[in-house]
């Protein structure tokens, strides 16, 4: 179907719009990635779902289109531990270098993929690049232990295209959300996601429960997925789309979090990276308690996928 028929469903406002089937939403998104649509219907695409709301079958379908399209990274040892990250740091140092650096030396491959969404933000993939942490320019296998960061450019540029249109029209679009959850890897994974909006909520456990994913979800900071260090948010787990509560969200706040700066630039945040890997610092009680739930969910997974 043509992607005008699609608008005409989608675009008539936040009551008067019809929900796509998973189909039809995998041929309209795989439309707007393969460039086979104006620039015009992409704008109009973004607007329309930006008022209607994604359901969890058009996030579906939107996956399926990515995935197959997606030039994947090639099936690791262990679970592949994928960490998006697309807005990077506000007003709080950008903690997702500094998980991903954790995970990694609990033996698990990690990959970080994102690119600049949001302007004026300090980026998680600068942050390890200042850490001596090498950058891909193409997808590679990582190996046990390793971390490597790769721009969304090298996984699908119709993807990364859609992303940037967010600097024309100022809105995020459904690309923003898959990014957030898709697996670039072509052998079992781990997508580490959170949500901002708690409207998102159901969608995602839906999402994740239909693909099967192995996924851990929680209240995210500032659009990262690294947890808030002054704070213990609520974590759903999913193990092959098996839904677990792993932990209720705990009261209260942290006044202080030993040695976290103030300053939220890239020398600043790798210099405090670098002292808690060194054992200089804590590790925030908050991040080590993600740590170990995304551990026990890749045990798991890899458990699941051995014959």
């Amino acid at each position: 179907m043509s992607i005008s028929q699609y608008i005409k469903e989608i675009g008539r406002g936040a009551r008067g719009a019809k929900p796509l089937t998973r189909a039809q939403a995998s041929d309209l998104f795989g439309q707007v990635l393969d460039g086979a649509v104006t620039d015009l219907e992409v704008g109009a695409f973004c607007l329309a779902m930006r008022i209607k709301g994604e359901t969890a079958e058009e996030m579906c379908g939107f996956l399926d289109a990515t995935h197959r399209r997606l030039s994947k990274l090639p099936a690791t040892d262990r679970p592949l531990i994928v960490l998006p990250s697309y807005n990077g740091a506000r007003r709080l140092p950008v903690l997702t270098p500094l998980l991903a650096l954790l995970l990694a030396r609990e033996g698990l491959p990690v990959l970080l993929h994102g690119m600049r969404t949001e302007a004026r933000r300090v980026l998680a993939s600068d942050v390890l690049a200042a850490l001596d942490t090498p950058a891909l320019t193409a997808p590679e296998k990582i190996a046990n232990g390793s971390v490597r960061h790769i721009h969304t450019q090298h996984l699908h540029p119709g993807l990364a295209r859609l992303l940037a249109v967010r600097e024309v029209v100022g809105l995020r679009n459904p690309g923003h959300s898959v990014v957030k959850l898709m697996s670039p890897c072509a052998g079992p994974s781990v997508v580490v996601t959170a949500y901002t909006h708690p409207e998102y909520f159901d969608m995602l456990l839906a999402t994740f429960g239909t693909l099967g994913m192995s996924a851990l979800l929680s209240r995210g900071l500032e659009g990262e997925v690294a947890t808030d260090p002054r704070r213990t948010p609520r974590y759903d787990g999913f193990v092959r789309g098996v839904h677990t509560v792993l932990e209720s969200q705990q009261p209260g706040t942290a006044s202080d979090v030993p040695g976290l700066p103030a300053e939220i630039d890239v020398a600043t945040t790798a210099a405090y990276t670098r002292r808690v890997l060194a054992g200089e610092l804590p590790v925030p009680p908050a991040m080590a308690r993600q740590v170990e739930h995304i551990l026990r969910i890749a045990d798991q997974t890899e458990r699941e996928a051995t014959p």
